[in-house]
Protein backbone atom coordinates (compact mmCIF):
# COMPACT_ATOMS: atom_id res chain seq x y z
CA UNK A 1 0.00 0.00 0.00
CA UNK A 2 1.62 3.24 -1.30
CA UNK A 3 1.76 6.49 1.43
CA UNK A 4 -1.09 8.19 -0.54
CA UNK A 5 -3.36 5.32 -0.01
CA UNK A 6 -2.67 4.83 3.28
CA UNK A 7 -3.17 8.14 4.36
CA UNK A 8 -6.57 8.09 2.53
CA UNK A 9 -7.83 4.83 5.04
CA UNK A 10 -9.14 4.91 8.14
CA UNK A 11 -8.32 2.05 11.17
CA UNK A 12 -12.67 2.33 10.75
CA UNK A 13 -12.06 1.99 6.98
CA UNK A 14 -9.98 -1.37 8.08
CA UNK A 15 -12.15 -2.41 10.51
CA UNK A 16 -15.07 -2.13 7.92
CA UNK A 17 -13.03 -4.20 5.58
CA UNK A 18 -12.22 -7.61 7.89
CA UNK A 19 -15.70 -7.26 8.65
CA UNK A 20 -17.36 -7.20 5.15
CA UNK A 21 -15.14 -8.80 2.89
CA UNK A 22 -11.31 -9.32 2.89
CA UNK A 23 -8.02 -7.57 4.76
CA UNK A 24 -4.46 -8.67 3.83
CA UNK A 25 -1.51 -7.74 6.22
CA UNK A 26 1.97 -9.07 6.84
CA UNK A 27 2.69 -11.31 10.16
CA UNK A 28 5.43 -9.21 11.93
CA UNK A 29 5.67 -11.18 14.53
CA UNK A 30 9.05 -13.76 15.43
CA UNK A 31 9.11 -16.83 13.69
CA UNK A 32 10.69 -20.01 14.99
CA UNK A 33 11.41 -23.29 13.84
CA UNK A 34 11.42 -26.28 15.37
CA UNK A 35 13.26 -29.79 13.93
CA UNK A 36 14.29 -33.11 14.89
CA UNK A 37 12.43 -36.57 16.40
CA UNK A 38 12.19 -35.08 19.95
CA UNK A 39 10.80 -31.62 19.22
CA UNK A 40 7.48 -32.05 20.97
CA UNK A 41 9.41 -32.71 24.47
CA UNK A 42 11.11 -29.43 23.65
CA UNK A 43 7.66 -27.68 22.95
CA UNK A 44 6.11 -29.97 26.24
CA UNK A 45 8.29 -28.30 28.46
CA UNK A 46 7.51 -24.98 27.05
CA UNK A 47 3.66 -24.96 26.86
CA UNK A 48 0.90 -25.12 28.88
CA UNK A 49 -0.85 -27.63 27.14
CA UNK A 50 0.51 -31.08 26.27
CA UNK A 51 1.86 -32.07 23.35
CA UNK A 52 1.07 -35.62 23.43
CA UNK A 53 -2.24 -35.30 20.84
CA UNK A 54 -0.96 -32.63 18.36
CA UNK A 55 -1.70 -34.55 14.99
CA UNK A 56 0.42 -33.65 12.05
CA UNK A 57 -0.46 -30.72 9.79
CA UNK A 58 -2.54 -28.76 12.29
CA UNK A 59 -2.46 -25.52 14.02
CA UNK A 60 -3.12 -24.77 17.98
CA UNK A 61 -2.65 -21.73 20.57
CA UNK A 62 -1.02 -22.59 23.13
CA UNK A 63 0.03 -20.53 26.44
CA UNK A 64 3.56 -19.97 27.75
CA UNK A 65 4.51 -19.21 31.13
CA UNK A 66 7.50 -17.48 32.93
CA UNK A 67 8.77 -19.24 36.07
CA UNK A 68 6.77 -17.38 38.41
CA UNK A 69 3.72 -19.13 36.59
CA UNK A 70 2.63 -15.43 35.22
CA UNK A 71 1.85 -15.30 31.16
CA UNK A 72 4.63 -14.58 28.64
CA UNK A 73 2.62 -15.37 25.08
CA UNK A 74 0.24 -16.79 23.53
CA UNK A 75 1.91 -18.88 20.84
CA UNK A 76 0.73 -20.21 17.18
CA UNK A 77 1.97 -23.64 17.20
CA UNK A 78 1.59 -24.76 13.26
CA UNK A 79 2.99 -28.64 13.20
CA UNK A 80 3.92 -29.08 9.34
CA UNK A 81 5.42 -32.26 8.30
CA UNK A 82 8.75 -32.94 9.98
CA UNK A 83 9.03 -28.99 11.55
CA UNK A 84 7.27 -27.57 14.08
CA UNK A 85 6.77 -23.64 13.57
CA UNK A 86 6.06 -20.82 16.70
CA UNK A 87 4.48 -17.65 15.84
CA UNK A 88 3.63 -15.01 18.99
CA UNK A 89 0.20 -14.04 19.07
CA UNK A 90 0.85 -11.84 22.01
CA UNK A 91 3.59 -8.58 21.39
CA UNK A 92 7.02 -9.44 22.47
CA UNK A 93 10.07 -8.99 20.49
CA UNK A 94 12.68 -11.77 18.94
CA UNK A 95 14.70 -10.60 21.69
CA UNK A 96 12.00 -11.74 23.98
CA UNK A 97 11.36 -14.67 22.53
CA UNK A 98 14.93 -15.91 22.22
CA UNK A 99 15.55 -15.22 25.51
CA UNK A 100 12.84 -17.20 27.12
CA UNK A 101 13.53 -19.71 24.96
CA UNK A 102 17.39 -19.91 25.90
CA UNK A 103 16.07 -20.60 29.26
CA UNK A 104 15.08 -24.23 28.47
CA UNK A 105 17.11 -27.20 27.80
CA UNK A 106 16.83 -28.58 24.11
CA UNK A 107 16.79 -32.11 23.75
CA UNK A 108 20.10 -33.56 21.27
CA UNK A 109 19.01 -33.75 17.67
CA UNK A 110 16.85 -31.07 17.92
CA UNK A 111 17.70 -27.54 16.26
CA UNK A 112 15.70 -24.62 17.18
CA UNK A 113 16.07 -21.51 13.87
CA UNK A 114 15.00 -17.94 15.73
CA UNK A 115 13.40 -16.21 12.38
CA UNK A 116 14.89 -18.55 9.95
CA UNK A 117 16.63 -16.91 7.31
CA UNK A 118 14.02 -16.28 3.58
CA UNK A 119 11.19 -17.27 5.67
CA UNK A 120 7.61 -15.18 6.65
CA UNK A 121 4.22 -15.28 6.79
CA UNK A 122 1.19 -13.34 5.45
CA UNK A 123 -2.22 -13.24 7.20
CA UNK A 124 -5.42 -12.53 5.18
CA UNK A 125 -9.45 -12.41 7.32
CA UNK A 126 -12.72 -11.67 6.67
CA UNK A 127 -15.86 -13.33 5.39
CA UNK A 128 -14.32 -13.32 1.96
CA UNK A 129 -10.89 -14.91 2.81
CA UNK A 130 -11.83 -18.60 1.53
CA UNK A 131 -11.96 -16.74 -2.37
CA UNK A 132 -7.86 -15.78 -1.85
CA UNK A 133 -7.31 -19.47 0.31
CA UNK A 134 -9.04 -21.10 -3.24
CA UNK A 135 -6.45 -19.89 -5.36
CA UNK A 136 -3.34 -21.12 -3.75
CA UNK A 137 -4.56 -24.65 -3.09
CA UNK A 138 -5.47 -27.26 -5.77
CA UNK A 139 -8.66 -28.99 -4.34
CA UNK A 140 -11.76 -27.28 -3.31
CA UNK A 141 -11.09 -25.14 -0.02
CA UNK A 142 -14.35 -25.76 1.69
CA UNK A 143 -12.13 -29.52 2.33
CA UNK A 144 -9.88 -27.88 4.57
CA UNK A 145 -11.13 -27.45 7.88
CA UNK A 146 -10.52 -25.32 10.79
CA UNK A 147 -6.88 -25.57 12.34
CA UNK A 148 -5.51 -27.53 9.80
CA UNK A 149 -2.34 -26.77 7.46
CA UNK A 150 -1.93 -27.72 4.41
CA UNK A 151 0.49 -27.21 0.84
CA UNK A 152 -0.14 -24.30 -0.92
CA UNK A 153 1.13 -22.87 -4.11
CA UNK A 154 2.64 -19.08 -4.35
CA UNK A 155 1.24 -17.51 -7.82
CA UNK A 156 4.62 -16.04 -9.16
CA UNK A 157 6.96 -18.30 -7.58
CA UNK A 158 7.05 -21.93 -9.12
CA UNK A 159 9.82 -23.10 -6.98
CA UNK A 160 8.40 -21.82 -3.53
CA UNK A 161 7.65 -23.60 -0.46
CA UNK A 162 4.55 -22.82 1.11
CA UNK A 163 2.15 -23.78 3.91
CA UNK A 164 -1.46 -22.65 4.32
CA UNK A 165 -3.10 -22.94 7.96
CA UNK A 166 -6.63 -21.90 8.12
CA UNK A 167 -6.39 -20.15 11.48
CA UNK A 168 -6.99 -16.08 12.47
CA UNK A 169 -7.47 -13.95 15.18
CA UNK A 170 -10.86 -11.65 14.06
CA UNK A 171 -13.61 -14.62 14.44
CA UNK A 172 -13.96 -14.33 10.19
CA UNK A 173 -12.30 -16.44 8.10
CA UNK A 174 -8.89 -16.23 8.52
CA UNK A 175 -5.50 -18.04 6.50
CA UNK A 176 -2.12 -17.82 7.44
CA UNK A 177 0.53 -18.05 4.47
CA UNK A 178 4.19 -19.31 5.55
CA UNK A 179 6.32 -18.87 2.62
CA UNK A 180 10.05 -18.89 1.60
CA UNK A 181 9.40 -16.08 -0.53
CA UNK A 182 7.15 -13.78 1.76
CA UNK A 183 7.10 -10.66 -0.23
CA UNK A 184 6.25 -13.06 -3.63
CA UNK A 185 3.43 -13.88 -1.51
CA UNK A 186 2.28 -11.24 0.12
CA UNK A 187 2.20 -9.25 -3.56
CA UNK A 188 0.32 -12.63 -4.94
CA UNK A 189 -2.40 -12.18 -2.07
CA UNK A 190 -2.54 -8.64 -2.19
CA UNK A 191 -3.87 -9.02 -5.70
CA UNK A 192 -6.27 -11.54 -4.94
CA UNK A 193 -7.60 -9.88 -2.00
CA UNK A 194 -8.18 -6.25 -4.12
CA UNK A 195 -10.05 -9.11 -6.68
CA UNK A 196 -12.18 -9.27 -3.95
CA UNK A 197 -12.86 -6.05 -3.24
CA UNK A 198 -10.63 -6.19 -0.02
CA UNK A 199 -7.64 -4.01 1.06
CA UNK A 200 -4.32 -4.22 2.96
CA UNK A 201 -5.39 -3.24 6.66
CA UNK A 202 -3.60 -1.98 9.48
CA UNK A 203 -2.87 -3.07 13.11
CA UNK A 204 -5.61 -0.78 14.89
CA UNK A 205 -8.53 -1.82 12.75
CA UNK A 206 -7.27 -5.54 13.25
CA UNK A 207 -6.92 -4.84 17.01
CA UNK A 208 -10.85 -3.30 16.93
CA UNK A 209 -12.18 -7.05 15.25
CA UNK A 210 -10.16 -8.74 17.67
CA UNK A 211 -10.59 -7.29 20.93
CA UNK A 212 -14.87 -7.45 19.64
CA UNK A 213 -13.95 -11.26 18.78
CA UNK A 214 -12.45 -12.23 22.48
CA UNK A 215 -8.70 -11.96 21.17
CA UNK A 216 -7.92 -8.38 22.64
CA UNK A 217 -4.57 -10.11 23.81
CA UNK A 218 -3.18 -9.68 20.55
CA UNK A 219 -2.73 -5.78 21.07
CA UNK A 220 -2.72 -5.32 24.57
CA UNK A 221 -0.51 -8.47 25.63
CA UNK A 222 -1.70 -9.65 29.05
CA UNK A 223 -1.53 -6.03 31.13
CA UNK A 224 -0.37 -7.58 34.41
CA UNK A 225 -2.47 -10.11 35.36
CA UNK A 226 -2.39 -13.73 36.51
CA UNK A 227 -3.48 -16.49 34.38
CA UNK A 228 -6.58 -16.90 36.62
CA UNK A 229 -6.96 -13.05 36.79
CA UNK A 230 -6.66 -12.77 32.76
CA UNK A 231 -9.28 -15.41 31.83
CA UNK A 232 -6.73 -17.73 30.65
CA UNK A 233 -6.85 -20.85 32.81
CA UNK A 234 -8.98 -22.24 30.23
CA UNK A 235 -5.34 -22.59 27.92
CA UNK A 236 -3.88 -24.44 30.83
CA UNK A 237 -4.03 -28.58 30.99
CA UNK A 238 -4.23 -28.74 35.06
CA UNK A 239 -4.25 -32.02 35.00
CA UNK A 240 -1.25 -33.09 32.54
CA UNK A 241 1.81 -35.22 33.72
CA UNK A 242 5.22 -33.81 33.79
CA UNK A 243 6.29 -30.18 34.70
CA UNK A 244 6.47 -27.44 32.46
CA UNK A 245 7.99 -23.88 32.05
CA UNK A 246 5.84 -22.01 35.13
CA UNK A 247 4.14 -25.03 35.76
CA UNK A 248 5.14 -24.59 39.53
CA UNK A 249 3.90 -21.16 40.17
CA UNK A 250 0.71 -21.64 38.81
CA UNK A 251 -2.25 -21.56 40.95
CA UNK A 252 -5.86 -22.95 40.67
CA UNK A 253 -8.38 -20.23 39.51
CA UNK A 254 -10.52 -18.70 42.28
CA UNK A 255 -14.16 -18.90 42.24
CA UNK A 256 -14.62 -15.67 43.33
CA UNK A 257 -11.56 -13.75 42.72
CA UNK A 258 -11.12 -10.84 40.32
CA UNK A 259 -11.53 -10.85 36.41
CA UNK A 260 -10.66 -9.10 32.96
CA UNK A 261 -13.83 -8.35 31.90
CA UNK A 262 -15.73 -6.29 28.99
CA UNK A 263 -17.44 -3.40 28.88
CA UNK A 264 -19.24 -1.35 26.76
CA UNK A 265 -19.45 2.86 26.65
CA UNK A 266 -21.31 5.41 24.38
CA UNK A 267 -19.33 6.56 21.12
CA UNK A 268 -16.55 8.87 21.38
CA UNK A 269 -15.79 7.94 25.73
CA UNK A 270 -12.57 7.71 26.29
CA UNK A 271 -10.90 5.83 29.57
CA UNK A 272 -7.08 6.01 30.69
CA UNK A 273 -5.73 2.74 32.11
CA UNK A 274 -6.09 3.03 35.76
CA UNK A 275 -9.60 4.77 35.98
CA UNK A 276 -11.26 3.72 38.84
CA UNK A 277 -14.78 1.72 37.80
CA UNK A 278 -17.65 2.18 40.55
CA UNK A 279 -21.20 0.50 41.01
CA UNK A 280 -23.93 2.85 42.87
CA UNK A 281 -20.37 4.63 43.89
CA UNK A 282 -18.22 2.30 45.05
CA UNK A 283 -15.20 1.39 43.91
CA UNK A 284 -15.38 -2.57 42.07
CA UNK A 285 -12.31 -2.20 39.34
CA UNK A 286 -9.97 -1.02 37.59
CA UNK A 287 -9.23 0.22 33.80
CA UNK A 288 -7.32 -1.89 31.89
CA UNK A 289 -7.43 -0.96 28.19
CA UNK A 290 -9.38 0.68 26.39
CA UNK A 291 -10.07 -0.97 22.20
CA UNK A 292 -9.35 1.49 19.20
CA UNK A 293 -12.32 3.23 18.11
CA UNK A 294 -13.08 1.57 15.09
CA UNK A 295 -16.36 0.14 15.50
CA UNK A 296 -18.46 3.42 15.24
CA UNK A 297 -21.71 2.02 17.28
CA UNK A 298 -19.79 1.58 21.03
CA UNK A 299 -16.73 1.51 22.86
CA UNK A 300 -14.73 -1.47 24.04
CA UNK A 301 -13.18 -1.50 27.30
CA UNK A 302 -11.10 -3.90 29.28
CA UNK A 303 -11.02 -3.73 33.32
CA UNK A 304 -10.25 -5.63 36.06
CA UNK A 305 -13.40 -6.37 38.16
CA UNK A 306 -14.05 -7.73 41.72
CA UNK A 307 -16.50 -10.49 41.78
CA UNK A 308 -19.27 -10.50 41.35
CA UNK A 309 -18.90 -7.38 39.10
CA UNK A 310 -17.81 -9.06 36.33
CA UNK A 311 -20.96 -11.19 35.19
CA UNK A 312 -22.69 -9.39 31.86
CA UNK A 313 -25.84 -7.36 32.10
CA UNK A 314 -24.30 -4.69 34.93
CA UNK A 315 -24.61 -1.03 35.06
CA UNK A 316 -21.21 0.68 35.96
CA UNK A 317 -19.83 3.69 35.66
CA UNK A 318 -15.88 5.39 35.00
CA UNK A 319 -14.41 8.60 34.78
CA UNK A 320 -13.49 9.51 31.24
CA UNK A 321 -10.43 11.36 30.51
CA UNK A 322 -12.02 14.92 30.42
CA UNK A 323 -13.08 13.95 34.00
CA UNK A 324 -16.69 13.58 32.78
CA UNK A 325 -18.63 10.09 34.98
CA UNK A 326 -19.50 7.94 31.89
CA UNK A 327 -22.13 4.49 32.35
CA UNK A 328 -20.70 1.60 31.61
CA UNK A 329 -22.11 -1.76 30.66
CA UNK A 330 -20.48 -5.24 31.27
CA UNK A 331 -20.97 -7.53 27.77
CA UNK A 332 -20.37 -10.80 26.66
CA UNK A 333 -17.58 -12.35 23.90
CA UNK A 334 -17.87 -12.21 20.80
CA UNK A 335 -19.44 -8.82 20.92
CA UNK A 336 -20.33 -8.61 17.11
CA UNK A 337 -22.27 -11.53 15.42
CA UNK A 338 -19.72 -12.80 12.15
CA UNK A 339 -20.71 -12.34 9.16
CA UNK A 340 -18.87 -15.43 8.19
CA UNK A 341 -21.04 -17.59 10.14
CA UNK A 342 -23.67 -17.00 7.73
CA UNK A 343 -21.01 -17.26 4.64
CA UNK A 344 -20.99 -20.05 2.93
CA UNK A 345 -16.96 -21.21 1.97
CA UNK A 346 -17.94 -22.86 -1.67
Amino acid sequence: MTTTTAALRTLTDDYATVRTSVGAYRIDAPLVRLTGDDRLSFLDALLAKSADFVEPDTVREALALHDDGTPFAVLLHCEVGEESWLLPRTPITAGELRGHLDGLEVPPGVTVEFEPEGWGATAFEGPDAWSVAAALVDFDISGLPLHAVTEAAVPGAPTAVAHLARVGTTGEYGYLLLSDTPETAYGAVLAAVREQGGHPVGREGLDRVRAEAGMATCAAGFLGLTVDRADLSWMVDWDRLGEFRGSGGLTRPAADGPRLTVLTASPGSRFAAGAEVTAAGEAVGTVLWQAPCANEDEELVLALLDAPFWVPGLDLAAEDEQASRRPLSTVTLPRVVARSLTTRIS
